[in-house]
């Protein structure tokens, strides 16, 4: 019988998004891979999909009932390791996974950012930090992906082994930077002017997203830079809010935006810089995929932010969330095409070498093949001391 492992996390997107090489990698060790979260979407690599009604929020009643058919799941199926994602996705799983746990069912967890870091608000630390904590001891392998993180895990959590990992990786291939004249090609094929300085952020438009701070810059930098356009991609609840601000600030023709796309790999390399204002992120893949393309990148501080960028060689860190100072780096970029140029350059170098698909797929791999290791040793001890009986 194959070995099995079960993939969990609130929605079924967040595999297609972010770990399809790693369910690739446990078929190509011949295991069988399950996947356990809400949603009908068909993913490949996956033997068996469970969609089970997982909510963001862990106050709705409806992971009452993720986590009872999560706990059938795991109590039907023998799996020798579980791999869990997204906050919630890790709190049901590993609650269900208490007593396969004690049967020798490893449980891994990442977490994608918590929700809780150093000068967020006291709510979160409130309610977030007490249900991370306690559920450390149910975790085998606690999976951070930047360093403050790794180092609050590793002080105050009590997983048996804490680990610090790259992120999700980034496809070097999909993301790559264009030859001028081909960008220049590639805006016209958009609707854009071949010389038209386009900043691109790729966000849900929510209140840690913050793109109105993005909206205020470029109202500063609109009469300076008259060729800059603001090109945001994503949905969200405050997307009619930041419309009509584009409005009152007079920016709505130099602002795109661009809703849900699937083609990011085609709209990124075209642009000529990356901006980000979130307040709060883990380790954000828009950013790494912009500098995968050779984008620089100006960017407002907080961790994940502070693990990509470095100052004067990939691209800006603004301390303050303030519109101004952003709209400072906005110009200055503008009008430095050799420091952009280096920027481009250091920022795909510095996703090369550590960040890519490949590096961060050689981590993981290092990661799961202990616990492979510990099973298949501990079963090998088994039949040994059955012989010798």
């Amino acid at each position: 019988m194959a070995n099995k492992v079960l993939f969990c996390a609130t929605v079924d997107y967040h595999f297609k998004a972010f770990h399809l090489p790693y369910l690739k990698w446990f078929k190509e060790q011949g295991w069988e891979v399950h996947v356990a979260a809400s949603g009908e979407m068909d993913l490949p690599y996956v033997d068996q999909k469970w969609n089970i009604p997982i909510q963001r929020s862990p106050f709705n009643k409806k992971n009452i009932k993720a986590y009872k058919e999560l706990k059938k799941i795991l109590d039907q199926n023998q799996y020798q390791m579980i791999h869990c994602h997204t906050p919630m996705g890790g709190v049901l799983a590993r609650l269900a996974a208490r007593q396969t746990r004690k049967r020798g069912t490893k449980v891994i967890y990442t977490a994608h950012g918590f929700h809780f870091c150093k000068g967020g608000p006291l709510l979160p630390w409130l309610i977030y930090y007490p249900i991370e904590k306690s559920l450390s001891r149910y975790t085998d392998c606690l999976i951070t992906i930047n360093k403050e993180d790794y180092e609050l895990a590793s002080r105050h959590f009590s997983a048996k082994q804490t680990r610090y990992v790259n992120g999700v990786g980034v496809n070097t291939e999909q993301f790559k930077p264009l030859k001028e004249q081909e960008k220049k090609e590639r805006k016209k094929s958009f609707g854009y002017q071949p010389d038209d300085f386009l900043l691109f952020y790729a966000a849900e438009f929510n209140k840690n997203k913050n793109q109105e701070l993005l909206l205020e810059a470029l109202a500063l930098i609109k009469r300076d830079v008259p060729h800059a356009k603001l090109l945001l991609a994503g949905e969200g609840t405050l997307l009619e809010h930041c419309r009509n601000r584009a409005e009152e600030l007079e920016l709505s023709h130099m602002v795109d935006f661009l809703g849900y796309r699937k083609d990011l790999q085609e709209i990124v390399p075209m642009c000529d810089a990356a901006v980000a204002s979130s307040l709060r992120e883990g380790l954000p893949v828009n950013i790494m995929e912009a500098m995968a393309s050779g984008l620089p990148v100006v960017a407002l501080t907080n961790r994940g932010h502070r693990e990509l960028v470095q100052n004067d060689r990939n691209g800006w860190i603004i301390d303050q969330n303030d519109p101004a100072a952003f709209a400072k780096k906005l110009k200055a970029l503008a009008g430095m095409s050799d420091v952009s140029q280096k920027f481009g350059n250091n920022g795909r170098s510095i996703i090369r070498n550590k960040f890519s698909v490949e590096k961060v797929l050689n981590q993981k791999s290092d990661i799961y093949g202990s616990f492979m290791a510990t099973k298949e040793t501990k079963h090998v001890e088994a039949l040994q001391s059955g012989g010798a009986r």
